[in-house]
């Protein structure tokens, strides 16, 4: 099985996308994360390019990694400079990577217009630069920059360039697709030629370098890999300048379980799932549900005829099993559903729905009248779950509402004040408790948990995520009905619930009693089997 070695760029090319930041320790904890994963590169930064990456620097000095090694990233010294005199170059050689990433020039098209500089003297830059920072006793990458396009446009020079840096010293050269224009017939052909060109010096490690703005990164870095390539580069959830970098969560699987490459252990690849959403919530980033392998719906079936198919065996609908990833098969109930999403999700949930069949049907046209009339609860399976459980006589509310009232002011001097009072009912007992918010769903939502914490304390680790609101028809103006969905989630749960109203608290609220009944649901579930078990 071929070594594939995994560099990761998130920290440093990802941070260069729209939207994403990271602090100084964010990135140790990211750092941390990936080292536990496996990876066998983690780029940082450019240290003499802004405090921050020198901070993070500092910092992972006093980190011990498992299996990665710490890069500092940077550029060839610059024209009619010595590497002495070059701050960059120091601050290299002054962050402690024990890994020292460069770049030069590939393309005469920079070299000559942008740079300004001579095909002769960026030749003496590259082999300069990789010899000075070898003698500092580091392993130095070479980054081949705009490598596929420099080939294209004058492929002696291109490899001259490699030559420049192999004469300094390097082991490894990326070729990098830095425009992501290339595809992947391309990509295999100049691959295969630059690893050709070096056939006598075998031990020369080739990498892969490429972006997205073909939508090709993932499948570029492949072909490479088919070419001969050994590391590929490239970012957790694709994150990085204009269109992004190659996602090293598709790549990744890609090269274990398609093309058997020693990339990453099972166990690892299991935490996959858990890696790319914990960088996503560290970004502040949504999460993708349609990206492959750990998207939400990598493995969401919601056609009846597919969800039939999966039943007999998942093989017929799905070309892996979501496990591998840490990712879960879900079935979609919505208007389209037929009677096998009805028993799939059931048994999903946990929910009894007998085997005359008679439930299933009453639950499929019960649905389909709901999504006719506004609901949609392939994005709100809390809700989903609650209502099944309605239909079937297994609902059991932890708490039943009598009233509320919402009252909202506003004056010249200060933004809308909002306050409610809620009366609900547990068991025998009445509850009427009124608290203040930001808004009129804030106002409900911290009355509720006022009036429900001393009887359930466990709903104090149960907070809102994400709270939209859609017109479902904009026709009707400001009669229209509207759609709320919230997300919520808890230590080890994320749910969403559903509301539709042609008022948009009393959606609000349905929305947010369902988020409550789920989460305490939940913990009763929990709860019985944990006594099952001892």
């Amino acid at each position: 099985m071929e070594k594939i070695f995994l560099y990761d760029t998130t920290l440093r090319d990802g941070m260069q996308g729209e939207n994403i930041f990271f602090s100084p320790e964010d990135k140790v904890k990211i750092a941390k994360r990936l080292d536990d994963a496996g990876i066998h590169y983690i780029e940082g930064g450019w240290p003499g390019s802004n405090p921050g990456a020198q901070h993070f620097f500092e910092l992972a000095k006093d980190m011990e990694f498992k299996n990665a090694k710490v890069a500092a990233f940077g550029s060839t010294r610059r024209p009619g400079k010595t590497c002495e005199q070059d701050a960059n170059i120091q601050a290299l050689i002054e962050s402690g990577a024990p890994v020292i990433t460069i770049f030069g020039k590939s393309w005469d098209l920079h070299v000559e217009s942008i740079m300004q500089n001579t095909k002769e003297e960026n030749l003496a830059m590259i082999k300069e630069s990789i010899k000075y920072l070898l003698k500092h006793d580091r392993e130095v990458i070479y980054d081949a920059e705009h490598f596929f396009d420099g080939y294209k446009a004058k492929p002696d020079y291109a490899l001259k360039t490699l030559e420049a840096a192999v004469e300094g010293g390097t082991k490894c050269l990326v070729l990098c697709d830095t425009n992501g224009g290339s595809m992947p017939c391309e990509i295999e052909s100049i691959t295969k030629t630059a690893i050709e060109h070096f056939k006598e010096k075998p031990d020369l490690i080739f990498g892969i370098h490429t972006h997205d703005d073909c939508a090709m990164a993932v499948a570029n870095s492949v072909t490479a890999v088919h070419a001969g390539a050994t590391m590929v580069q490239g970012t957790i959830n694709g994150y990085g300048e204009r269109c992004g970098n190659a996602d090293l969560t598709a790549i990744i699987p890609i090269l274990a379980l398609k093309m058997n490459r020693d990339c990453m252990n099972q166990e690892n690849l299991k935490r996959l799932l858990n890696l790319s959403r914990f960088i996503s919530e560290t970004a502040n980033v949504p999460p993708v549900n349609s990206r492959p392998f750990v998207g939400k719906s990598a493995f969401a079936h919601k056609g009846g005829v597919h969800v039939s198919a999966i039943m007999k065996n998942p093989r017929a609908y799905e070309h892996i099993s979501p496990d591998l990833v840490g990712n879960i098969r879900r079935v979609i109930v919505s208007e389209q559903s037929g009677k096998s999403n009805i028993e799939y999700k059931a048994k999903e949930l946990g929910i009894d729905i007998g085997k005359n069949g008679a439930n299933r049907h009453q639950i499929v046209s019960s649905i389909k009248e709901l999504e006719d009339d506004g609901f949609e609860f392939d994005a709100a399976e809390g809700s989903l779950k609650l209502i099944m459980e309605k239909l079937t006589n297994q609902f059991t509310p932890h708490f039943e509402l009598e009233s509320f009232r919402v009252v909202v002011e506003k004056d010249k001097e200060r933004p809308c004040y909002s306050h409610a009072m809620i009366k609900i009912r547990v068991g025998n007992e009445t509850e009427i408790t009124s608290a203040e918010g930001d808004g009129p769903v804030s106002a409900l939502d911290n009355a509720l948990r006022k009036a429900l914490t001393s009887i359930y304390p466990q709903i104090n680790d149960m907070h809102l995520v994400d709270f939209k609101v859609r017109v479902i028809d904009g026709m009707d103006g400001t009669d229209a009905k509207v759609r709320v969905l919230i997300e919520s989630r808890d230590k080890n749960n994320i749910f969403s619930t559903i509301g539709v109203s042609e008022d948009i608290i009393e959606a609000s609220w349905q929305a947010l009693a369902d988020s409550f009944q789920y989460k305490l649901s939940l913990d009763n579930k929990d709860i019985i089997h944990n006594n099952k078990v001892k």
